[in-house]
């Protein structure tokens, strides 16, 4: 079932890509939402969870900035997809393998915790935050001269990375031994998605209302997931 709701994600935002042809607007709205909540259940749940697992609290938060870097790191190749930001500069003509392979590893990384029982609280703040991501893809490969087999074929096996990290951590000793460890990196990862998408500053600088209202929905969900 978890495979099949992450897998879905990248489905639904194809399909809204293809079937409604979405505004900017709906996809910022979308993003700051997905932010939010990703953010929301990080601190209210994942960060908790980590600190309360180890008495080694430095350590943990060393692995927290290692998630930050990178993921920093991987923005550099994704050009911001994770956030909306990925734009074409010319013909694209061949496969962008930089950018789908720096949003696999990503996906990889937010689909490990999955494999513990322990984060299933997780499962929804992922399935949201797919959702944007595989529009701003989807958009982008539409817009390149790549045969539509081709772009099906890339999106099918971008669907897969998630519960592929799910499903490495069901089968790897090591992954589960490191448990801890692996999820402070990816909290490091979801610190530094979601403060991006929230924080960062608009082109004209203006306070958004509706950007505002995604932020309060996304914290208010968020919380009352949690308890």
């Amino acid at each position: 079932m978890i495979y099949f709701i992450l897998i879905l994600a990248v489905i639904i935002g194809a399909s809204i890509v293809l079937f409604v042809k979405p505004s900017d607007r709906f996809i910022q709205f979308l993003l700051a939402f997905s932010g939010a909540y990703l953010l929301s259940i990080t601190v209210l749940h994942l960060l908790p969870e980590v600190f309360s697992a180890s008495s080694e609290h430095t350590k943990i938060g060393v692995f927290i900035l290692i998630g930050i870097l990178i993921q920093s790191v991987l923005e550099y190749f994704s050009k911001g997809a994770e956030h909306g930001h990925v734009h074409i500069h010319g013909q694209i003509k061949s496969i962008p393998w930089l950018l789908l392979i720096s949003l696999g590893i990503h996906a990889i990384f937010e689909g490990i915790p999955l494999g513990s029982d322990e984060n299933k609280v997780l499962l929804w703040a992922i399935f949201i935050h797919k959702i944007p991501i595989a529009i701003i893809l989807t958009t982008f490969l539409l817009q390149t001269k790549l045969p539509k087999t081709a772009i099906f074929i890339l999106l099918a096996l971008f669907s897969l990375m998630s519960p592929m990290g799910c499903y490495l951590y069901e089968n790897l000793p090591f992954l589960n031994k490191y448990s801890t460890e692996i999820t402070a990196v990816i909290i490091g990862v979801f610190l530094h998605i979601s403060s991006i998408i929230l924080f960062e500053n608009n082109d004209s600088h203006n306070f958004s209302m509706r950007k505002f209202l995604a932020i309060l929905l996304g914290f208010g969900i968020a919380f009352m997931s949690v308890h």
